[in-house]
C-alpha cells in the first residue's frame, strides 16, 4: 500500500486530519531548509556560522520544531535566498 493511500484513508479520522494538517506544513518547511542547505553543499555547522544561528537551532528546524519567521528569514538571507510564504 502506498503512503498516499494510507494518508487518504486516515484523513477520514478527524483527529488524524487535524494533526496531519497542523504538522505537514511544519515538515514542509523543515524539508525546504534541509534541501536548500544541502543544495549549497553546506553542513548544519556551516550554515550556523554563516547565519549566526546556533547549529542546534538549525537541527531543530530541520526536525520540524517550531521556528519564527524572523529566524527562517535570517537563515534564508545567509544562504543568499529569500523567504516566501504562500497561502494556497
Amino acid at each position: 500500500m502506498k503512503i498516499d493511500d494510507i494518508i487518504k484513508e486516515e484523513m477520514t479520522n478527524p483527529e488524524f486530519a487535524q494533526y496531519y494538517n497542523e504538522y505537514s506544513e511544519q515538515l514542509e518547511s523543515a524539508l525546504a531548509l534541509s534541501n536548500a542547505r544541502k543544495e549549497l553543499g553546506l553542513t548544519q555547522v556551516d550554515l550556523a556560522k554563516m547565519s549566526g544561528v546556533p547549529q542546534s537551532t538549525i537541527a531543530r528546524i530541520e526536525r520540524g520544531d517550531n521556528v519564527t519567521f524572523g529566524k527562517l528569514s535570517q537563515i534564508a538571507h545567509a544562504m543568499g535566498k529569500t523567504l516566501r510564504i504562500e497561502f494556497v
